[in-house]
């Protein structure tokens, strides 16, 4: 006798800012929910970049640039790094609770290789283009990995092709656009690469 598998979800995550758009999709592809979560509330959203720059001494010249010593960037970035942890715990366990299919995954951005601590991110020009992205992505799989989902990382260069294998089709955009056409507005591009990404990762669990 074969067990029926015991259906699950996915979240596709695509983060924007101090913000993500959440897309939760069922094994099958049936989209359970669509949403988007603020991870901080009344703190500056890009402190590696914009503050941490300004310590180092980068755009200064800007009317929007304002003086800050490097001691208190750093302190800065600790405040939203603990912050946007707490948000996306809160988002999550929110967002389970809204849904009656069991989650175990979420897809999130693959992040760039970095500097290991703040002040290393901040001092290297490359980096502290990226790091605050890689904050809130890093804050998503930390709160999702507390709950017992699995992480994956996805590159979005790929993941609409891992999205079509995942659901044995040649073309993704009809099933995404029919998702798009069940929910309703708003659902822009970054509403399908969350959805990509969330069928993406449930292709992997799925028996070929």
């Amino acid at each position: 006798m074969t067990r029926s598998r015991q259906p699950s979800a996915a979240i596709g995550a695509v983060e924007n800012g101090n913000s993500a758009v959440l897309v939760t999709v069922a094994t099958g592809g049936e989209l359970l929910d669509r949403r988007s979560v603020e991870l901080t509330t009344g703190l500056p959203t890009h402190p590696h970049h914009h503050e941490g720059s300004w310590a180092m001494g980068r755009y200064l010249n800007s009317p929007w640039a304002r003086p800050i010593s490097l001691p208190e960037a750093l302190a800065l970035v600790e405040r939203v790094r603990v912050a946007a942890a707490q948000g996306a715990r809160e988002s999550l366990e929110l967002l389970a609770a809204s849904v009656t299919v069991p989650i175990t995954a979420i897809s999130i951005r693959e992040c760039p290789e970095l500097p290991t601590t703040a002040e290393a991110c901040i001092a290297d020009n490359r980096a502290q283009t990226f790091a605050d992205s890689v904050m809130y992505r890093q804050a998503l799989a930390s709160a999702a990995e507390e709950r017992g989902w699995r992480v994956y990382w996805y590159d979005r260069e790929r993941v609409f092709e891992e999205a079509m294998a995942a659901l044995r089709v040649q073309d993704v955009n009809p099933v995404l656009t029919a998702m798009g056409k069940a929910v309703g507005a708003p659902w822009k591009a970054q509403h399908k690469l969350a959805a990509a990404a969330a069928l993406a990762v449930l292709g992997r669990a799925r028996p070929r």
